[in-house]
C-alpha cells in the first residue's frame, strides 16, 4: 500500500462526474505488479488481489464487486477510507508489532541471545524482565495487566516458551518474538497460505477416524461416542496430506492441503454435560487432573475424534484404538500438543497441528476427577 502510494498508483480518481479519493485502477494494480515482480503473470496477479479482498484489506469503491476484476474498475485500501475491520487478533498483532520495533530500536534492549540447554536462541528476554519494561514504558498500569498482555501475545504467536513448554508468566523463565516483524515479505507468499475451510467442512477431524472393517475396499470408519451411538464416516487418511512447504512456525505454518473423500453427516452433539471455560478449567483447586498421553499413530490414524474449541474436548475414542491404549477418554480437555499450548486454538487448528505433526503423538489433556 505504501509503495503503491509513493509510486502515485493511489491518488484521487474521477469517475462519472464523482471524485473517489485514495483509489487505484485494478488493471494498472495488475500491470504494477508484474513491473515490480510481485508476480509472474496476471492470472497469479488477480489470485493475489483476490486475497487482499477475501482478508478485508481492499475492495471495490462503491462495493458493487465482490471480486478482484482486471479492468478499468477502482479498488482502494480499507485502511486508505477508515473501514479496515479492527479485529482483537489484528489489534493484538499491531500491538505486538509496536513493542517489537520499540524494543529492537532502543538501546541496552532487554532482547538478547542467550542460551538454555546448551542451545541458543535469538531476540529472548525473560517473563519478568519483559513485564518490568512494560511497566516501565508505560504500556500497561501495573503487572497483572502485563501478564495479560503477554498471554495474548503468546497466543497468536507473536511471542512464545524458548522451548514452547510454557505459557507466559511473571517469572525466569525464557520466552523470544516467534514473529520476526522485519522481514521482507513477498506478496506470493499470500497463495502459500491455504484457507482451513476445507477443515471446516467436514463434521470429523480428519486424523481420528478407524477402520470398521478390514475387508478389502471397505473405506469406512467408526467413531464411538459416551452414548454408544455409532456413526459411519468415510476414511481419511494421513497420506492424503500435501504439506505445503513454510517456515517452523507452528502458529502460522500454512495449513496443510486436505483431500476429503464426500462425508456423511455426523452427530454434532456434544459428549460435554455443559460448556466448560478456559478459566474453570486454569483455576486454582480446580477439581481437574493433568495427564500426558503419547500415542503412536498406525497406517490409519490415531483413532480419535477432537471437537469445541477454547477449550477442544476428546468427543469420540475408538475402544481399539491407539489413543485408548494410551489412556484417552472422551470429556478430556486438549491442553497441550507436541509441547505446544493449545487451550486457546478451536479444533480445526488442532486437526491441522496433529495432521502434520509426527506419526509419535504426545497430547497433554485435563481430566475431570471423579
Amino acid at each position: 500500500r505504501l509503495r503503491l502510494h509513493d509510486g502515485k498508483l493511489i491518488k484521487d480518481r474521477r469517475y462519472h462526474l464523482r471524485t473517489y479519493p485514495n483509489c487505484f485502477v485494478a488493471k494498472e494494480l495488475t500491470d504494477w505488479l508484474i513491473d515490480h515482480k510481485e508476480a509472474p503473470d496476471r492470472e497469479t496477479g488477480i489470485r493475489l488481489m483476490q486475497k487482499l479482498m477475501d482478508h478485508y484489506i481492499i475492495h471495490h469503491v462503491c462495493d458493487e464487486h465482490s471480486d478482484y476484476k482486471d479492468a478499468k474498475l477502482l479498488y482502494r485500501f480499507r485502511k486508505d477510507d477508515g473501514t479496515f475491520p479492527l479485529s482483537k487478533d489484528m489489534k493484538v498483532f499491531m500491538r505486538g508489532q509496536s513493542l517489537y520495533e520499540k524494543l529492537v530500536s532502543m538501546e541496552g534492549s532487554i532482547l538478547k541471545v542467550r542460551e538454555e540447554n546448551s542451545v541458543k536462541y535469538q531476540r529472548t528476554f525473560m517473563g519478568c524482565e519483559m513485564i518490568d519494561w512494560l511497566v516501565q514504558e508505560g504500556e500497561v498500569e501495573n503487572r497483572k495487566e502485563a501478564v495479560e498482555l503477554g498471554r495474548a501475545l503468546l497466543e497468536h504467536g507473536i511471542i512464545q516458551h524458548v522451548s514452547n513448554r510454557h505459557h507466559f508468566f511473571d517469572s525466569d523463565i525464557l520466552y523470544q518474538f516467534w514473529t520476526n516483524f522485519r522481514r521482507r515479505r513477498r506478496l506470493t507468499e499470500l497463495l502459500n497460505e491455504n484457507s482451513s475451510r476445507t477443515l471446516s467442512e467436514s463434521p470429523d477431524s480428519p486424523f481420528c477416524l478407524r477402520k470398521l472393517n478390514p475387508d478389502p475396499g471397505n473405506t469406512s470408519f467408526l467413531s464411538v461416542q459416551t452414548n454408544k451411538e455409532i456413526k459411519i464416516i468415510s476414511a481419511v487418511r494421513r497420506s492424503s496430506i500435501t504439506s505445503l512447504a513454510g517456515n517452523s512456525n507452528s502458529y502460522f505454518n500454512p495449513t496443510p492441503t486436505l483431500v476429503f473423500p464426500p462425508v456423511a453427516e455426523c452427530n454434532p452433539k456434544s459428549v460435554l454435560k455443559r460448556p466448560i471455560t478456559n478459566e474453570e478449567l486454569l483455576s486454582p483447586g480446580a477439581p481437574y487432573i493433568k495427564k500426558t498421553l503419547t500415542i503412536v499413530g498406525d497406517a490409519v490414524g490415531w483413532g480419535f475424534v477432537v471437537r469445541g474449541g477454547r477449550p477442544c474436548h476428546i468427543q469420540a475414542v475408538d475402544p481399539g484404538g491407539p489413543a485408548a491404549a494410551a489412556g484417552m477418554k472422551v470429556c478430556q480437555f486438549v491442553f497441550s500438543v507436541n509441547g505446544m499450548y493449545v487451550l486457546h486454538l478451536d479444533y480445526q487448528t488442532i486437526s491441522s497441528l496433529i495432521m502434520t505433526g509426527p506419526r509419535t503423538l504426545v497430547m497433554e489433556v485435563m481430566e475431570a476427577i471423579e
